[in-house]
């Protein structure tokens, strides 16, 4: 099979555990029935804390989390993947991993992935956000098959590091994962441009299921959950509420793209500067 529909979840999580998986249940089964196979959930969809630290007092650890078995059961009843943007997930007593998992359509795990490159940026509005406060970078890479072909994972800040896909893509993946909880301001200017860059320059689908809305606390996440071809066309483009995206993909769009600029082959040894 080289077809199938894709859908993305756009929710607003706040620090409601039961309401945001309930939420997020909703909208994935509203996905299954508009026929997505791989229905995709942003980062931190089942909870987002208004202090980072409220991960670790509030934190579950893998075996515990409520949010794992209820998924698992979730993808048995609506038989399709789900790419499950990001947990907190408890690692000790200082430190969470922020990390996405892969579901088949039978429950199981098929591949989890740490983020690597942690959000820690001061911008001029004064916002600040330090997640390697409670957050343990991950280290690995991870690419899982799906009947489709091969989809790398990837988490929201990552996006900003070219190197990671092309590795990615360069190990044989045809689909990107990069869920998000993006700042409405980094957002407004870089989600639309990072993301499409991330599929031209490695001629991959990319699937971006994003946060939306503003919390009770101020914190506004920009949405804009896309679907994007490898060519670098926006398939669909969820906007600024709640709800789902859906595409048809087309995997051998990737073999034309790639056929047309075989960048990925094109790596040169360089000297390097200065």
């Amino acid at each position: 099979m080289s077809a199938f529909k894709v859908a993305c979840v756009q929710n607003c999580a706040e620090d409601d555990l039961d309401r945001n998986l309930a939420d997020a249940v909703t909208l994935c089964r509203e996905a299954a029935r508009a026929g997505a196979e791989l229905i995709c959930l942003p980062e931190n969809f089942s909870c987002l804390e208004e202090r980072d630290e409220l991960y670790l007092a509030r934190g579950y650890t893998e075996e515990a989390h409520p949010a794992l078995p209820m998924l698992a059961a979730l993808a048995r009843e609506l038989g399709v993947h789900l790419a499950l943007g990001s947990l907190t997930i408890r690692i000790g007593q200082e430190k969470v991993a922020n990390r996405s998992y892969l579901l088949s359509p039978d429950g199981q795990r098929l591949a989890e992935y740490d983020k690597i490159h942690l959000f820690d940026v001061r911008l001029r509005n004064g916002e600040y956000y330090r997640e390697s406060r409670v957050v343990q970078p991950g280290n690995c890479a991870s690419l899982v098959n799906l009947p489709w072909g091969r989809l790398g994972l990837s988490i929201c800040y990552d996006v900003r590091f070219p190197y990671l896909y092309r590795g990615l893509a360069q190990a044989g993946a045809d689909f990107l994962a990069i869920p998000a909880a993006f700042t409405h301001t980094t957002g407004l200017a870089h989600w639309h441009v990072l993301v499409r860059a991330r599929a031209i320059e490695t001629g991959c689908y990319v699937f971006a299921a994003g946060q939306c809305g503003t919390r009770r606390w101020g914190r506004r996440t920009f949405g804009h959950s896309l679907i994007v071809d490898p060519w670098g066309e926006v398939l669909a483009d969820g906007g600024t509420d709640p709800g789902f995206i859906l595409a048809d993909v087309e995997t051998s769009k990737v073999e034309d793209a790639r056929a047309m600029i075989p960048a990925l082959q094109h790596d040169r040894e360089i000297a390097g500067p200065g």
